[in-house]
């Protein structure tokens, strides 16, 4: 037998296991690759939030972060679809106000509920822009964005993040759709008159929402009349059912005691993120 003759099986046997050995080498790294690629799961939200549609479908919702017109300019992190979510209480609190105001010809509208702290984040990375003033001309015309966290209006927590707290106005009925704007609409100041700025099919409250501007400030004894009777109805509805307002905002609630009084949450403003949850 010739060495060529003896050599030929062992050749062969070590060629296989070369092959081998590359091939689960191969796997091996793809399985690291596809493990570093894939993205984290995200939090869903405690089971005691609610989407409001599941406690009372009939309240409204002009979910403003999720789209571009607001005071930053563009869709805001965190919000990945229209949608209000509360703790329960919340919820079920605002559900009852909504009972009362209907029989008196009007209906609740939500502009904003449960926040994200990745939004907030994007709030604060915006304030602290001071070159980005696409949005000054409607917003906050009369405030310099250099004065907006000392003057309250940006703020890096938020007790939207604690689930109990929305932005909420009033709707006569029957709900008309919002005209759509006029050209230039969107650099008429907030506090303009209400045929001329930005148009919301919301009741004449003095100013828009989210306008930075002491006009805001829901006793300011400037707003009179039917406005100044507006922003009455809707405290008193609200105050009926354990919401305490923040002074500043005309539009902003928060139930009490609230259910997570220290904790800011962070998962997105999703359908997932309250999947399951019973309503």
């Amino acid at each position: 037998m010739t060495i060529s003759t003896l050599w030929a099986p062992m050749r062969a046997r070590l060629a296989m296991t070369v092959t081998v050995t590359a091939a689960a080498a191969l796997t091996m790294a793809g399985a690291a690759t596809a493990g570093a690629s894939a993205p984290p799961s995200e939090a869903k939200a405690p089971g005691a939030f609610v989407a409001l549609s599941s406690v009372d479908p009939t309240i409204l919702q002009d979910m403003r972060y999720v789209r571009a017109h607001n005071f930053v300019g563009e869709p805001v992190d965190g919000y990945r679809q229209p949608l209000c979510i509360l703790t329960r209480p919340a919820a079920e609190a605002l559900h009852r106000a909504q009972v009362r105001l209907l029989r008196q010809g009007y209906s609740l509208k939500v502009y904003d509920c449960y926040r994200p702290q990745r939004a907030v984040d994007h709030f604060v990375r915006w304030a602290e822009d001071l070159g980005d003033e696409r949005r000054k001309a409607e917003f906050y015309p009369r405030v310099d964005k250099s004065r907006l966290f000392e003057d309250g209006y940006i703020a890096k927590k938020s007790g939207h993040s604690r689930g109990s707290t929305m932005d909420v106005t009033l709707v006569r009925l029957p709900a008309l759709p919002a005209p759509r704007p006029r050209p230039g609409q969107e650099s008429v100041p907030c506090y303009a008159p209400r045929a001329e700025r930005y148009p919301d099919n919301s009741v004449d409250m003095g100013t828009g929402f989210d306008c930075f501007d002491t006009l805001s400030h829901t006793d300011d004894p400037r707003v009179q009349g039917a406005q100044r009777a507006n922003r009455d109805l809707l405290r008193s509805a609200l105050t009926a059912e354990g919401f305490v307002n923040l002074p500043e905002e005309w539009w902003h609630f928060t139930h009490k005691p609230e259910l997570f009084p220290d904790t800011y949450f962070d998962f997105p403003v999703a359908h997932r993120s309250v999947a399951g949850h019973r309503s």
